[in-house]
């Protein structure tokens, strides 16, 4: 029991001495590096994290620390952000984990590999580069959800994937999978996680006598979580957004060391928008033609029928006060750098809304305008047969170079030609890489940008709604 005490303890030295390393260079990964307990775990050949804990086999720890130090610097850094990109509460939600693992692994190696510290830099091997160079014309950003989506596809050979799996595994993702195993009181190898997370070697051990071995007061970081820590998604994801909150803060000098780290972050926390619950916002209450069953009043209605045989005292209202949209304004995209499929998927959505009946009202003045640098077209839509027709019957026009101002120019001319007389708001559907225009509107605008694609929503104005759907 005192030699595996004594191995425990190395192993603690060995990651503490990493990450005060890592600190040193990388400070904002501070709140990062302090997140994971420090376990030994010999369910494990190497190491790896179950978002609470580093587990590590100290055999593997010391023969790396000796070997190959920068090499356990940046697996250490690569389980951080598996962490702060969630990647292991995703696990269970991806039919096949084994794609989903070597998804990953690409993902975090290629940002540590845009990154300019001393502790984790490495130059990039033709071959990784090459590799890099697959996966950024097919997927486009390189995140673990595009990357996957691709290999998922099967167009690589199984071969040349066991290959890069060999090239890009760092750690132990078999914990992913028996996180919630790993948060309770089961015990690993007979052995029970600490109670706190173990910080170094001081920390004091309730089965060691006080002669064995000092003690010292435990740091903030080993008491947090009070009993044994469990996996927290919500920790990371603060973490996650602090860290993305100091990057921006810190500039483009930051950014030429951090690499990619920034560019992931903010497209993994792009949230997505309920487009039906958006266009709440757009709503007006006026009159429509419609039997307006909540102020029909039965007793009335029954007590004529029984007095007078066949004559109700009251007869249904044919007006009814309703709050739907009217009046909007959609601008789409039509540069070349925005998908046609993409734009289509939008059209499609907000016409299956609008035939919904729920939203709009039953005649409405829509007016969609395409434009590039300048307007291609200006459709309106009345009545939902129109947006019908217009959905199934769209083709890009256009194709050029970005500009978002012609739009609102164009909009501003309607306003006076009376062809708008109550519009509450303007959606821009767009990939973001344009030119924006500075001063705001009396109405609301939102640019709407694909979650799922690489956009440039960053340069949008601040006084404008910043959307993804």
């Amino acid at each position: 029991m005192q030699q595996r005490q004594k191995l425990e303890e190395t192993g603690i030295r060995i990651l503490e001495a990493v990450r005060t390393e890592l600190y040193l260079s990388m400070r904002f990964m501070g709140p990062a590096l302090a997140s994971l307990g420090m376990v030994m775990d010999l369910s494990t050949a190497s190491v790896g994290t179950d978002a609470a804990y580093i587990r590590f086999h100290p055999s593997f720890l010391m023969q790396l620390y000796l070997e190959h130090p920068r090499r356990l610097n940046r697996t250490y850094l690569h389980m951080i952000l598996h962490c702060l990109l969630r990647h292991m509460f995703l696990t269970a939600h991806q039919e096949d984990t084994w794609l989903w693992d070597l998804s990953c692994d690409i993902a975090v190696e290629a940002m540590i590999d845009t990154m300019d510290y001393p502790p984790v830099f490495e130059l990039v091997t033709d071959r990784r580069a090459a590799i890099y160079r697959q996966l950024e014309d097919a997927a486009g950003i390189l995140s673990a959800q595009r990357i996957y989506r691709y290999l998922e596809a099967g167009d690589i050979p199984y071969r040349t994937l066991m290959a890069w799996e060999q090239e890009f595994h760092r750690d132990d993702h078999s914990f992913w999978m028996r996180m919630d195993d790993n948060a309770g009181d089961d015990t690993q190898d007979g052995i029970k996680p600490p109670s706190a997370p173990r910080q170094g070697p001081d920390s004091k051990n309730p089965e060691q006598d006080d002669h064995d071995s000092p003690s010292r007061e435990p740091s903030p970081e080993q008491r947090q979580g009070g009993g044994t820590i469990k996996p927290d998604e919500d920790t990371w994801k603060k973490n996650a957004e602090k860290l993305k909150a100091e990057l921006e803060n810190a500039g483009s000098k930051a950014s030429d060391k951090t690499g990619s780290l920034t560019r992931i972050l903010s497209f993994e926390q792009r949230t997505q928008t309920d487009y039906r619950k958006f266009l709440e916002r757009f709503r007006v209450i006026r009159e429509e033609a419609a039997i307006d069953m909540d102020s029909f009043d039965y007793g009335f209605y029954n007590y004529g029928m029984e007095l007078y045989g066949n004559m109700p005292l009251i007869e249904e209202n044919e007006y009814r006060e309703a709050k739907l949209v009217e009046e909007l304004v959609i601008a789409i995209d039509t540069s070349a750098s925005c998908q046609a499929q993409l734009v289509q998927r939008f059209l499609n959505e907000t016409a299956a809304i609008l035939f919904a009946g729920d939203q709009f009202f039953k005649k409405v003045n829509i007016h969609i305008v395409s434009c590039d640098d300048q307007v291609q077209s200006d459709t309106k839509i009345t009545n939902t047969d129109e947006m019908r027709r217009y959905a199934d019957g769209f083709a890009l026009k256009g194709g050029y170079g970005t500009d978002f101002r012609p739009v609102f120019t164009y909009v501003e001319q309607l306003r006076r030609q009376k062809d708008l007389t109550n519009l509450r708001g303007l959606i821009y559907f767009t990939d973001g890489f344009g030119t924006y225009p500075k001063h705001p509107t009396d109405y609301d605008t939102a640019f709407l940008f694909p979650k799922d694609e690489e956009c440039g929503d960053g340069d949008a104005p601040a006084w404008a709604l910043k959307l993804f759907i």
